[in-house]
């Protein structure tokens, strides 16, 4: 293998001279980010499972350190369950509970939490690793630590949401849930599927520059002459746009699910595609003045799309079905001629992979809603929705240039010797 400090010959002003190499990102470093996105990917998951088994507010403390072990004698059991006695979700909801109950909702929380922490541990020292040793760029380096921050970001944010569920004032509000904050909810959810989409793009887009820089195709373009022409290309450039925009909205979308989540809305108007036997229920539902906190009215608005349930999940179905329809559209124009013939083979299929996912996630959506939310599907329609931002991802990628690195080293290796 070549080493990325390669002597390759750059020509400026006419003039030539001897200059290192970009360093090329190599496949181990690729392989780990796509695992670190994997372990995301799960806690995710495992997190939607916790807040569908009511288990989150199990452990009231949050200790990094200590709290990797969970109660190992009867006496720290004990001890966990009369904390758990003082929340507002026991003295509430779960008066009536056994210590033996408490052990599993416990272990989902403490499951939740220490898969956090070996994220951080299989992140952090293997960036720190790749970067002692000069195997990614400065660059490169630069953007994993902005990564690593947020991921100790992650634990803060997400205790600080489970803080907003332990609250003594949950008591002396009339008709109170126990339950997290909807809006540190989605913040928590928004932040991990964040750092999902920059590990995982990141790994994917490494392990392509790796291959176009060792001779293999671009996107299934073989003349390396061609890419530039191709991605210059309006009709191919309006399409990269229109893929970004649906990312975007992926992930709107994803983040409306968490305010479902946090207010259990999904307990409502289990039918589709109606909601109360019409399309929209009514206005004054929608947009119900019990909401309204200021004198004047004019948090009614906001306060509705953010905290009435029905608004909540009106909101989430329009943004669904805006994504479905809008993924139907963009895979349809990959059967009109000129852009049939102008796109990269591979991002004709990933269009086709997007809107397969799409069909996919939408079938577990209306499954969970008709079904009254069960645990199984619920958690498949959360990992559906990081599933279909996935191949939203590897879409852009396949859109994108070859990086700096992979363009000179190809170069350098066609070079006659």
């Amino acid at each position: 293998m070549a080493s990325p400090l390669i002597q390759s010959e750059a020509h400026i002003s006419g003039e030539c001279f001897k200059a290192p190499l970009p360093i090329l990102t190599p496949p181990p470093v690729a392989r780990w980010l796509l695992f670190s996105s994997t372990l995301v990917f799960a806690v995710i998951v495992v997190g939607g499972v916790t807040r569908l088994t009511e288990s989150g507010l199990s452990i009231t403390e949050w200790q990094p350190v200590t709290g990797i072990l969970p109660p190992l004698t009867q006496e720290q059991w004990q001890v966990e369950f009369d904390k758990y006695k003082l929340t507002p979700e026991f003295k509430l909801l779960n008066h009536s509970i056994s210590i033996n109950d408490f052990k599993s909702i416990f272990y989902m929380e403490w499951g939740h939490r220490v898969l956090g922490r070996l994220i951080g541990i299989t992140f952090v020292l293997p960036l720190a690793y790749f970067a002692i040793r000069k195997k990614i760029s400065t660059k490169t380096t630069l953007r994993m630590s902005g990564l690593a921050v947020l991921i100790g970001a992650q634990g803060a944010l997400g205790w600080y949401m489970v803080k907003s569920g332990l609250d003594d004032s949950l008591m002396e509000t009339p008709g109170a849930v126990p339950r997290v904050s909807q809006y540190r909810l989605a913040a928590h959810l928004g932040l991990a599927v964040a750092l999902y989409a920059g590990m995982f793009g990141t790994g994917m887009a490494a392990i392509k520059d790796w291959k176009f820089a060792h001779g293999a195709p671009w996107s299934g373009l073989k003349s390396p002459e061609a890419i530039s022409k191709v991605l210059a290309n309006p009709i191919v450039r309006r399409f990269k746009t229109q893929s970004w925009a649906l990312a975007g909205l992926v992930f709107l979308t994803a983040l409306s699910g968490a305010f479902v989540a946090g207010l259990d809305a999904g307990l409502l108007y289990n039918e589709f595609p109606l909601m109360g036997g019409r399309l929209a229920p009514p206005a004054d539902e929608l947009m119900s003045r019990a909401y309204a906190k200021s004198a004047d009215g004019s948090d009614l608005w906001w306060r509705n799309i953010f905290e009435n349930p029905t608004t909540v999940q009106f909101d989430h179905r329009v943004l669904a079905i805006t994504t479905y329809l809008s993924t139907g559209l963009l895979y349809a124009q990959t059967f009109k001629p000129a852009l049939r013939a102008a796109l990269p083979p591979l991002a004709r299929m990933a269009t086709g992979v997007v809107f397969a996912m799409a069909n996919v996630q939408v079938l577990l959506g209306i499954s969970t809603l008709l079904y009254l939310v069960p645990v199984p599907l619920a958690a498949a329609h959360q990992a559906g929705s990081v599933a279909l931002l996935s191949a939203a991802i590897h879409l852009l990628v396949t859109l994108r240039r070859p990086g700096l690195a992979a363009q000179l080293l190809r170069r350098t290796r066609r070079k006659p010797t």
